[in-house]
């Protein structure tokens, strides 16, 4: 036994030093060595006790001490300031080098004292320095160590403590594409109570204060109540925004009641980009499970929604540390590692908030969704949901009775409505055209002929009748039936095209893929099962009812085809990403995209067309209008209406403006309500340029 010890030695001081690579090998070793009743040597002995700080093996380490050592340190004692220690760092990975130069080995020594170099990765970076330690024999002829403070780090004396000081950093900025400021960290009025100034019996004024912080009297008064407050504290209780001058007069009204400055996370333009960027909130703890390790703590906040949540990673603050040791009274003595911290990214959106502001303006009371896109670019320019939601709620904190409203309103003002999906009705005419023309089962100089205002293909579909609102007369072909918006036209030309050849052209332009956008939006389908399964459900497809359902961002790349002779682009939302990036290689052919497009300018320049009233003298818009209906049978009464508008001007201005428009509840609104709010905004458009 006594060579294979010599051997092991000579092995190990061979070796120009000895690292610790993972606690299975050092800890595994040990152990082996105890197992076969032989005694380790003092650098496995050490390799071994290091090896247990990353598994935060406290108290196993404490078993490597010598019967001195335990003298002077108690078991609780050395697991408490170990533990406080190591995981105080956040110590996740430490290795030692043991150097045979320096360190003093001789087998059967009663003592023996070894140099090594120890590297650790902590909150504040890899910590990196020389120590040593001195290993003795006791009586069963084993290694122990002769422990100190000073073995966690060489100038940690007993009486010594490690700090750590943090390196605040600033979340970036989110801007629009002139530099607008649309979410950055600012100042903000912070509410709280001063206890010893309030009055004698503050009831009255702590119940008008809760009706003005919209919060309860019991939740301030949990408050004040906690451990730490004094007379003299500040209690916060509520942030408020610093423009509220009539609020903060009110609230400096109540005794006791003091308003400071702080920096926080700051809208300006509130509710009208609510949900483009989304908002910030404190990391939850199942989100902490998951990016600890990405170095997030129990204090970080973290984009919940919106942009704020989409571009993350670049706007998230890092924030910087410091580990040093402080002497008995307070003075620095070391440093250990140092971590600079790192502010966040700016990101630029495509947006133009003066163009948001219109759309805002404009459907603010409304129930829908707005998308306007560079048709030639793909930058989204607008993006509205409607009704929307101020985001500085959030930082300032909602009360339940706030938090309900918003949760219970059936106008669903959370949920972003450009992101979901929807039955476009009548908008989508334009694609049937399209896909009829391009697989030749569509001439659009045919006259159809008149069918009068319902109408099935025979017996076999029952009771159920294709319906239009419009009787234009005898001359039934492609550019009637977009300008009177003629259901039975299209209902016919998807029975032409057949189910098979439909499905296959609606899967090219993208239909039931994952689009690979910067937005997350839902997928478009056009059959819950992915297979139109009737004559009925394709007839109503092709009019854009059935089960087909389009993202007005998804919606925006398809109709940009118009624009770039049959290709689809890809919608961006990001000022530095590729612009003009092709989504869909030909979706539609030329010859297709330049026929409908004619007659979808005859949509809104005709005086009879479904857009006219979008129409402007002097300006070419070429759209399309659209109804949808959501409903379990033909005759269901109480069915929800989709009012859309998908149009595009091109003419007269510096970049192409495309616009998808949609209002849920539409028979509650003036039929012309949207055409002639995107009358406006165009209007705009062309004046800002």
């Amino acid at each position: 036994m006594r060579k294979k010890n010599n051997r092991l030695m000579k092995i190990a001081i061979g070796m120009s030093v000895l690292a610790v690579c993972t606690v299975l090998l050092a800890a595994g070793l040990f152990m082996a060595k105890r197992m076969e009743e032989e005694h380790a040597t003092p650098q496995e002995v050490l390799n071994a006790y290091f090896a247990l700080i990353p598994e935060k093996k406290y108290e196993e380490m404490y078993g490597f001490l010598s019967a001195s050592a335990k003298e002077n340190t108690s078991k609780e004692a050395f697991i408490e300031r170990n533990q406080n220690i190591y995981d105080g760092i956040e110590c996740s990975e430490i290795k030692i080098e043991i150097s045979e130069e320096d360190s003093v080995v001789e087998e059967g020594a009663k003592e023996a004292e070894l140099v090594y170099k120890t590297t650790m990765q902590t909150l504040a970076g890899e910590a990196l320095f020389g120590n040593s330690a001195v290993l003795t024999l006791d009586e069963e002829k084993e290694y122990k160590i002769e422990w100190t403070s000073r073995m966690i780090f060489p100038d940690l004396g007993e009486t010594e403590k490690v700090k750590i000081r943090t390196k605040e950093a600033r979340r970036g900025s989110i801007l629009d594409r002139n530099g607008k400021i649309l979410a950055q960290n600012g100042a903000v009025s912070e509410v709280g109570l001063v206890p010893g100034k309030m009055p004698e019996d503050p009831t009255q004024m702590l119940s008008k204060l809760a009706s003005l912080l919209d919060t309860e009297a019991e939740k301030i008064n949990k408050e004040l109540s906690a451990s730490w407050v004094t007379d003299e504290t500040f209690v916060p209780l509520k942030r408020i925004s610093r423009e509220n001058e009539e609020l903060e007069k009110k609230l400096l009204a109540c005794e006791g009641v003091l308003i400071q400055n702080v920096e926080d996370r700051v809208y300006p333009y509130g509710e009208m980009a609510g949900h483009i960027t989304g908002y910030i909130q404190s990391i939850s703890e199942e989100q902490l499970k998951e990016l600890e390790a990405e170095g997030y703590h129990s204090g970080s906040k973290i984009g919940k929604a919106g942009a704020e949540k989409m571009f993350e990673e670049a706007l998230r603050p890092k924030e910087g540390y410091e580990i040093y040791i402080v002497d008995e009274s307070g003075v620095q003595v070391n440093s250990i590692a140092a971590k600079e911290a790192q502010d966040g990214e700016d990101v630029t959106l495509t947006i133009d908030i003066a163009l948001q502001k219109e759309f805002y303006q404009a459907f603010k009371d409304t129930s829908g969704a707005n998308v306007a896109m560079d048709p030639s670019s793909g930058e989204l320019l607008a993006l509205l949901s409607t009704p929307c939601y101020d985001p500085n709620e959030f930082i300032w904190g909602l009360s339940q009775t706030r938090w309900d409203e918003l949760n219970n309103d059936p106008k669903m003002p959370l949920t972003n409505k450009y992101l979901a999906s929807w039955v476009p009705g009548s908008t989508f005419k334009p694609i049937t055209a399209m896909i009829g023309i391009d697989s030749g089962k569509l001439d659009p100089l045919e006259n159809k002929g008149n069918v009068g205002k319902a109408w099935q293909k025979d017996g076999s579909w029952g009771s159920y009748k294709v319906t239009t609102l419009t009787d234009y007369g005898s001359e039934v072909n492609l550019k009637n039936a977009l300008i009177y918006s003629d259901n039975i036209y299209f209902a016919r030309t998807a029975l032409d095209i057949g189910a098979d050849t439909f499905e296959q052209a609606l899967v090219k332009i993208g239909f039931g893929e994952e689009c690979d956008f910067t937005l997350p939006i839902q997928n478009s389908t056009f059959a819950a099962e992915g297979k139109i399964t009737s004559e009925i459900q394709l007839a109503d497809t092709g009019y854009g009812q059935g089960q087909l359902l389009v993202n007005p961002i998804f919606f925006a790349s398809i109709y940009s085809a118009f624009t770039n002779d049959g290709n689809m682009v890809r919608p961006v939302l990001l000022l530095d990403e590729e612009k003009g990036a092709v989504y869909k290689q030909q979706a539609f052919s030329s010859q297709a995209v330049k026929t409908v497009k004619d007659a979808l300018y005859a949509v809104i320049e005709t005086p009879d067309g479904t857009g006219h009233a979008a129409w402007s003298n002097g300006v070419r818009l070429y759209g399309k209008t659209g109804t949808a209906e959501t409903k379990a049978s033909q005759g269901d009464a109480g069915a929800t209406e989709y009012g859309w508008l998908a149009c595009a001007i091109e003419e007269g201005v510096e970049r192409p403006l495309e616009i998808i428009s949609m209002v849920q509840d539409i028979q509650n609104e003036e039929r012309g309500f949207i055409n002639k709010n995107i009358k406006k905004i165009v209007q705009f458009y062309i004046q800002q340029r």
